[in-house]
């Protein structure tokens, strides 16, 4: 029988072009293949729940390839650890049918994005992780997520570069918690899926209600209007991580 072999990955996206394989420069789909095609001694395809950009992070992300049938007994968390760079670690694998697909299988992705707000100084060792925003009203901006919450089109939260018609999507939850440090707060974006760089144009947004710059009001009437043009700017990538997918 056909199996396949369903990877969970964590990355620091800070030194890649993002997930996906490009023909110049260092992707986290590129360099698992790569490591694959050693194993296997034969080109593999790697499949991701999602294509995370350039900068972004991961600890939760999920990728399944079909292996060849002389292999199925490969201990891959090992293997694969021992040929990839410190930067990707495989965190463990199962072995599933060929019904499995790492992203149309998804049922759910959860996303986090870190904030440092002190405004006195910045830990240099977090400046590939997080945001740099200053002091924020966090009781405004948790105000702010509750309309963001349920099924909306959410065109004016997708930026540019994908062809789709259903611009519709799910948020399942927002919530916010204490960062890695006291000077550090995490916003958890949960969705049945994410239009490109939605997570990260929420959170500018979310930032905005915080700084004071637009209302409650104003980001209601950006998520109703589907215009693109009329929401903040999209947050930088480096405090971007994928945490977990549900299937």
């Amino acid at each position: 029988m056909d199996m396949r072999v369903r990877l969970t990955l964590a990355y620091d996206g800070t030194g890649y072009n993002g997930w996906q394989i490009q023909k110049d420069g260092l992707t986290i789909q590129g360099e698992v293949e790569k490591a694959l095609s050693r194993i296997c001694s034969a080109s593999i395809r790697l499949h991701g729940s999602g294509r995370t950009d350039a900068g972004v992070h991961a600890l939760g992300q999920v990728a399944h390839f079909d292996p060849p049938q002389g292999l199925l007994n490969v201990p891959w968390d090992r293997a694969l650890n021992a040929l990839l760079p410190p930067d990707i670690r495989v965190l463990d694998f199962a072995r599933t049918d060929r019904e499995f697909h790492a992203r149309f299988s998804a049922r759910a992705k959860k996303y986090s994005y870190t904030l440092w707000t002190e405004k006195a100084f910045f830990y240099p060792q977090r400046r590939n992780f997080v945001w740099n925003t200053g002091p924020l009203d966090l009781a405004a901006i948790q105000d702010g997520a509750q309309c963001l919450l349920g099924s909306h089109d959410f065109s004016s939260f997708m930026n540019k570069g994908t062809e789709i018609r259903d611009t519709v999507r799910t948020v399942l939850d927002i919530c916010m918690v204490p960062g890695l440090t006291s000077r550090e707060t995490v916003i958890f974006i949960e969705a049945g899926g994410f239009l490109k760089q939605m997570a990260r144009n929420i959170v500018s947004a979310l930032v905005h209600i915080g700084r004071k710059k637009i209302s409650c009001r104003d980001l209601e009437y950006v998520l109703k209007s589907r215009d693109r043009s009329l929401a903040p700017a999209t947050a930088p990538a480096r405090g971007l991580c994928l945490e977990h997918v549900t299937y």
